[in-house]
Protein backbone atom coordinates (compact mmCIF):
# COMPACT_ATOMS: atom_id res chain seq x y z
CA UNK A 1 0.00 0.00 0.00
CA UNK A 2 2.20 3.54 -1.28
CA UNK A 3 2.13 6.22 1.34
CA UNK A 4 -0.83 7.98 0.13
CA UNK A 5 -3.62 5.25 0.19
CA UNK A 6 -2.03 3.97 3.51
CA UNK A 7 -2.35 7.62 5.09
CA UNK A 8 -6.29 8.00 3.98
CA UNK A 9 -6.73 4.48 5.46
CA UNK A 10 -5.23 5.31 8.83
CA UNK A 11 -6.91 8.43 9.01
CA UNK A 12 -10.37 7.27 7.77
CA UNK A 13 -10.07 3.70 9.58
CA UNK A 14 -9.04 5.47 13.36
CA UNK A 15 -11.68 8.49 12.69
CA UNK A 16 -14.78 6.63 11.10
CA UNK A 17 -14.77 4.50 13.98
CA UNK A 18 -13.85 6.73 16.76
CA UNK A 19 -16.43 9.47 15.30
CA UNK A 20 -19.37 7.11 14.74
CA UNK A 21 -18.82 5.40 18.16
CA UNK A 22 -19.03 8.50 19.94
CA UNK A 23 -21.83 9.75 17.68
CA UNK A 24 -24.05 6.18 18.33
CA UNK A 25 -23.25 6.41 22.11
CA UNK A 26 -23.71 9.79 22.15
CA UNK A 27 -27.60 10.02 20.54
CA UNK A 28 -28.72 6.92 22.33
CA UNK A 29 -28.00 7.87 25.75
CA UNK A 30 -29.85 11.18 24.89
CA UNK A 31 -32.94 10.03 22.92
CA UNK A 32 -33.07 5.65 22.97
CA UNK A 33 -34.08 6.46 19.41
CA UNK A 34 -32.68 3.75 16.65
CA UNK A 35 -34.33 6.08 14.13
CA UNK A 36 -32.52 8.69 15.58
CA UNK A 37 -28.75 6.71 15.69
CA UNK A 38 -29.09 5.67 12.43
CA UNK A 39 -29.97 9.07 11.32
CA UNK A 40 -26.95 9.73 12.84
CA UNK A 41 -24.91 7.72 11.49
CA UNK A 42 -26.28 8.23 7.75
CA UNK A 43 -24.94 11.70 8.52
CA UNK A 44 -21.65 11.02 9.83
CA UNK A 45 -20.92 8.11 7.32
CA UNK A 46 -21.25 11.41 3.96
CA UNK A 47 -20.62 14.68 5.92
CA UNK A 48 -17.98 13.94 7.99
CA UNK A 49 -16.28 11.34 5.39
CA UNK A 50 -15.79 14.40 2.99
CA UNK A 51 -15.04 16.64 5.60
CA UNK A 52 -12.18 14.34 6.49
CA UNK A 53 -11.26 14.17 2.82
CA UNK A 54 -11.08 17.44 2.31
CA UNK A 55 -8.98 17.88 4.97
CA UNK A 56 -6.65 15.26 3.86
CA UNK A 57 -6.71 17.22 0.94
CA UNK A 58 -5.98 20.65 2.16
CA UNK A 59 -3.26 19.16 4.68
CA UNK A 60 -1.22 17.24 1.47
CA UNK A 61 -1.96 20.41 -0.83
CA UNK A 62 -0.29 22.82 2.10
CA UNK A 63 2.75 20.42 2.81
CA UNK A 64 3.54 21.26 -0.83
CA UNK A 65 5.74 18.02 -1.63
CA UNK A 66 3.28 15.98 -3.01
CA UNK A 67 2.00 15.08 -6.46
CA UNK A 68 -1.48 15.69 -7.25
CA UNK A 69 -2.06 11.60 -7.46
CA UNK A 70 -0.59 11.65 -4.23
CA UNK A 71 -3.10 14.32 -2.79
CA UNK A 72 -6.22 12.77 -4.38
CA UNK A 73 -4.90 9.12 -3.50
CA UNK A 74 -5.06 10.49 0.37
CA UNK A 75 -8.34 12.45 -0.02
CA UNK A 76 -10.53 9.58 -2.17
CA UNK A 77 -9.03 6.55 0.17
CA UNK A 78 -9.69 8.58 3.44
CA UNK A 79 -12.99 9.27 2.36
CA UNK A 80 -13.79 5.64 1.34
CA UNK A 81 -12.66 4.55 4.57
CA UNK A 82 -14.21 6.44 6.48
CA UNK A 83 -17.58 6.22 4.93
CA UNK A 84 -17.48 2.64 5.02
CA UNK A 85 -16.45 2.18 8.62
CA UNK A 86 -19.14 4.45 9.76
CA UNK A 87 -21.51 2.69 7.85
CA UNK A 88 -20.57 -0.74 9.32
CA UNK A 89 -22.50 0.23 12.04
CA UNK A 90 -25.30 0.43 11.01
CA UNK A 91 -25.94 -2.88 10.76
CA UNK A 92 -26.36 -3.90 14.24
CA UNK A 93 -28.41 -0.90 14.67
CA UNK A 94 -30.65 -2.34 12.04
CA UNK A 95 -30.66 -5.99 12.96
CA UNK A 96 -30.55 -5.80 16.83
CA UNK A 97 -32.17 -4.80 19.31
CA UNK A 98 -31.10 -1.21 20.08
CA UNK A 99 -28.79 -1.37 23.55
CA UNK A 100 -27.45 -5.12 22.11
CA UNK A 101 -26.40 -3.31 18.92
CA UNK A 102 -24.53 -0.56 20.83
CA UNK A 103 -22.64 -2.93 22.79
CA UNK A 104 -22.05 -5.29 19.34
CA UNK A 105 -20.65 -1.73 17.67
CA UNK A 106 -18.24 -0.61 20.93
CA UNK A 107 -16.84 -3.87 20.42
CA UNK A 108 -16.71 -4.26 16.81
CA UNK A 109 -15.33 -0.53 16.73
CA UNK A 110 -12.55 -1.22 19.91
CA UNK A 111 -11.32 -4.79 18.09
CA UNK A 112 -11.12 -3.20 14.67
CA UNK A 113 -8.92 -0.40 15.98
CA UNK A 114 -6.89 -3.01 18.55
CA UNK A 115 -6.46 -4.59 15.31
CA UNK A 116 -5.24 -1.82 13.09
CA UNK A 117 -2.80 -0.37 16.20
CA UNK A 118 -1.09 -3.45 16.36
CA UNK A 119 -0.78 -4.06 12.58
CA UNK A 120 0.70 -0.66 12.38
CA UNK A 121 3.06 -0.73 15.27
CA UNK A 122 4.47 -4.05 14.16
CA UNK A 123 5.49 -2.36 10.77
CA UNK A 124 6.81 0.52 12.66
CA UNK A 125 8.81 -2.13 14.66
CA UNK A 126 7.16 -0.34 18.05
CA UNK A 127 5.58 -1.71 20.81
CA UNK A 128 2.66 -3.23 19.88
CA UNK A 129 0.84 -3.09 23.51
CA UNK A 130 1.72 0.23 24.00
CA UNK A 131 0.11 1.50 20.38
CA UNK A 132 -3.24 -0.83 20.95
CA UNK A 133 -3.49 0.73 25.06
CA UNK A 134 -2.86 4.67 24.12
CA UNK A 135 -5.24 3.96 21.03
CA UNK A 136 -8.06 2.06 22.70
CA UNK A 137 -7.95 4.60 25.59
CA UNK A 138 -8.42 7.90 23.16
CA UNK A 139 -11.86 5.91 21.89
CA UNK A 140 -13.30 4.60 25.33
CA UNK A 141 -12.05 7.84 26.73
CA UNK A 142 -14.60 9.44 23.25
CA UNK A 143 -17.12 6.70 24.43
CA UNK A 144 -17.71 7.75 27.93
CA UNK A 145 -17.88 11.34 27.74
CA UNK A 146 -20.24 11.16 24.65
CA UNK A 147 -22.51 8.93 26.60
CA UNK A 148 -22.20 11.67 29.59
CA UNK A 149 -22.84 14.06 26.82
CA UNK A 150 -25.56 12.26 25.87
CA UNK A 151 -27.45 12.76 28.98
CA UNK A 152 -26.88 15.83 29.48
CA UNK A 153 -28.23 17.46 26.54
CA UNK A 154 -31.62 16.53 27.24
CA UNK A 155 -31.69 18.07 30.69
CA UNK A 156 -30.37 21.07 29.32
CA UNK A 157 -32.41 21.48 26.53
CA UNK A 158 -36.00 19.99 26.44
Amino acid sequence: MNHSIQKGFSFGLSSGIITTLGLIVGLYSGTGSKMVVVGGILTIAIADAFSDALGIHLSEEAEGVHSAREIWEATISTFVVKFFFSMIFVLPIIFLETLTAIFVSIGWGLLVLGLFSYYIAKKDKANPAKAIAEHLVIAILVIIVTYYVGLWVPKVFK
